[in-house]
């Protein structure tokens, strides 16, 4: 079957045709990846994209890299569920502590959305509070308490705040818009809050930076008013460098929530933070987690596989440099209004637009002309994400010809569209 036929089943099978919504973007239909190999996906058609979503962001090696994919064949011979505890789970969580400042103590689940909601249940365990504070466009997954203003594909689809949220829970949720440090003052000092969770940079709204003193002020803010502080680096961590934006911006919270990278691709999810809070979870404390497939042993020895590499810098100073010649050969190509927000691996572009600093701002970006954008470079062989809201990420498997090839295919594409 090719993807259109494989696209006609699925819109019977499944709702919207897709098992995660943002995937229904690429128009007219999705295409169909059969594999994927170092910066390529190849379709079932046997199309060859350079691609630049990645996974959405786990994949900083690339697709398939060898070293990863040996340990995991080699656990796959050993077995790969047990119901137990395994060495690969201490193994992993020291790495994990060995990086990110905050991770004193961690419990692994399976997924962002998970770590997010045992994040939020710890942090109102620990405090006995109930209330959170959240930001305009950050995405910390499809749970209630976090879809509320959520960007990502909640944005993409008009259900930043979604139905089906009770609205008891909508009240206890408080919203700020990102940098605006008076508005996260003003909440903390009226309101009885829990912990304040945050993306430290945006992901999904774009890529949005935080401001000079926001983090730090926030940080403060959350110390004065005894609430916690949630840095959600389900994107950013292992990816801005391995200590994650936490470590870049030198700004520690209370608790950090992990995910994408640190599974090397396997499904994962991690909630990390100071000993007194984490030892809250169960059976340590009263606040409950489980999960059959949690620190499972392909996603722990994943995780160890990828960390290794990212032990070894190379694939930082290889994502980085495709990034930021990528931003630099868009600047001198476009001659329209647009503005690009940059980080490390990770870049969007906003067009008709000098500025985005919120998620109000990303919302005003020309998504239209974005979408031709996106749809030209994927006729000429080039993924990037289908929706204005997300990021555009490189790996440590985009090297000089990889980027090379995309620039020509960029002066292609924005000729053609001026």
């Amino acid at each position: 079957m090719n993807s259109e036929e494989m696209w006609a089943q699925a819109k019977q099978l499944f709702a919207g045709g897709v098992n995660s919504p943002v995937r229904a973007a690429v128009k007219p239909f999705p295409f169909y990846v059969e594999r994927g190999k170092g910066a390529y996906i190849y379709t079932v058609e046997g199309k060859k994209f350079i691609d630049y979503v990645l996974g959405y962001g786990p994949l900083i090696l690339g697709h398939s890299p060898e070293s990863v994919k040996r340990k995991i064949v080699e656990q796959l011979e050993k077995g790969w569920l047990f119901g137990t505890p395994s060495e690969l789970e201490i193994k992993l969580a020291k790495k994990i502590s060995s990086h990110i400042p905050s991770a004193q103590k961690i419990r692994f689940v399976n997924s962002g959305t998970e770590a997010t909601m045992a994040a939020i249940r710890l942090a109102r365990g620990y405090t006995k509070r109930s209330k959170i504070l959240k930001f305009s466009g950050n995405y910390h997954g499809a749970h209630d308490y976090a879809l509320v203003e959520a960007g990502s594909a909640a944005t993409e689809y008009n259900v930043a705040t979604s139905d089906g949220v009770p609205i008891e829970i909508i009240k206890t949720v408080e919203v700020c818009e990102f940098n605006d440090l008076d508005c996260v003052d003003k909440k903390l000092r009226n309101e009885d809050i829990a912990t304040v969770i945050l993306e430290p940079i945006m992901g999904n709204a774009g890529v949005i930076l935080p401001e000079k003193d926001f983090l730090s002020g926030v940080r403060e803010l959350t110390k004065s008013y005894n609430s916690l502080l949630i840095f959600d680096e389900v994107i950013t961590g292992f990816r801005i460098n391995i200590g994650g934006a936490q470590s870049y911006y030198q700004i520690y919270p209370d608790i950090t929530t992990l995910g994408k990278i640190i599974g090397g691709g396997f499904p994962i999810g991690a909630v990390a933070g100071k000993a007194e809070i984490v030892d809250n979870f169960t059976p340590a404390g009263k606040v409950f987690n489980a999960g059959t497939f949690n620190a499972n042993p392909i996603s722990m020895i994943a995780g160890i596989a990828t960390i290794e590499e990212l032990e070894k810098e190379y694939p930082y100073d290889i994502a980085n440099k495709a990034a930021k010649t990528l931003v630099e050969e868009l600047e001198r190509l476009l001659k329209i209004k647009h503005t690009i927000n940059h980080v490390g691996s990770m870049f969007q572009v906003f067009f008709g637009i000098d500025k985005v600093r919120n998620y109000s701002d990303a919302k005003r970006a020309d998504k239209e002309y974005y979408i031709k954008f996106h749809e030209r470079l994927l006729k000429e062989g080039v993924f990037i994400p289908p929706s204005q809201y997300e990021t555009i990420f490189t790996s440590a498997s985009h090297k000089d010809d990889v980027v090379n090839d995309t620039i020509d295919k960029l002066v292609k594409v924005i000729g053609e569209l001026s």
